[in-house]
């Protein structure tokens, strides 16, 4: 069905192909490997798991991957790994926590192994976007600050503040900025060097922004959270060219897929809506 904007649509008829389910415990994040080989997660025990996309085969665990004990909660509500993205290479994995710690991960044939951790996030990390080149990574966290990473030298490459908890952040595709939003309901256009604020714009006008994607070509972006409403933006022009009504939940977390045409949203209600932008 058309949703409230030009040729943006709803796909109705989809099956559920896999499932996977660990028991008792909550798998907070989630993403495909670049290479389509494995689906990496996060999970409450503070476990990394992969698992194989087609038959669901459990295909390694990082033990001990965030600390879930022993520490002070200072934000949120979730405990272990809480963000992921593995390299465009395929090699590494970058992990965030609820512990506020940032880790770096060697990925091998029958081992894998910790490179680096990073601490000077002093709350949740809620997001990690890596640069195509993966020597640098940038995280967003509940502290009011996006940590650029150089991930040579794994130590901090430069800093963003705002009086916000930051839940989502990514490069724009030719990586000259950064968008972030968060709880403060403002979606932030950052330069990606100088890691100054170019333009600011409201994103809701109530309940925070949870989650935001750029499509491939930079084109257009969309956001999701509290509101339970899914917009698309253009990029340049900082406008709202479409909206997705159809969660009856918070949304938690939209992405564009490779090629651009399509768009999956999910919230807290348990929805998983599939949009098409043509």
């Amino acid at each position: 069905r058309r949703v409230h904007g030009k040729q943006w649509y709803q796909h109705r008829v989809h099956g559920e192909l896999l499932r996977i389910q660990v028991q008792n415990l909550e798998c907070n994040c989630v993403c495909f490997a670049p290479d389509g080989r494995s689906i990496v997660s996060g999970w409450s025990d503070g476990k990394i798991r992969a698992f194989g996309p087609q038959t669901g085969k459990l295909l390694y665990v990082v033990n001990d991957a965030h600390k879930t004990q022993g520490m002070k909660r200072v934000s949120g509500n979730l405990s272990g790994v809480t963000a992921l993205a593995v390299s465009h290479d395929n090699s590494r994995l970058v992990s965030g926590g609820a512990d506020s710690q940032v880790r770096v991960w060697k990925l091998g044939r029958e081992s894998h192994t910790m490179e680096a951790s990073m601490k000077e996030h002093k709350a949740t990390v809620n997001d990690i976007s890596l640069r195509q080149g993966d020597q640098q990574c940038v995280t967003a966290s509940d502290d009011g600050s996006c940590i650029v990473w150089d991930l040579g030298r794994f130590m901090r490459s430069n800093i963003m503040y705002a009086q916000t908890y930051f839940r989502a952040v990514a490069y724009f595709a030719d990586e000259s900025q950064i968008l972030t939003t968060g709880s403060d309901r403002k979606i932030t256009y950052w330069d990606s060097y100088e890691c100054s604020a170019i333009r600011e714009l409201e994103g809701a006008k109530a309940g925070e922004i949870n989650t935001l994607s750029i499509s491939p070509t930079g084109e257009t972006f969309v956001s999701g959270g509290v509101d339970k409403i899914l917009k698309l933006w253009d990029y340049d022009e900082g406008a709202v060219h479409a909206i997705g009504l159809g969660h009856s939940g918070n949304i938690t977390k939209a992405r564009f897929a490779p090629d651009g045409a399509t768009i999956v949203s999910v919230g807290d209600e348990g929805g998983i809506f599939i949009w098409k932008v043509s």
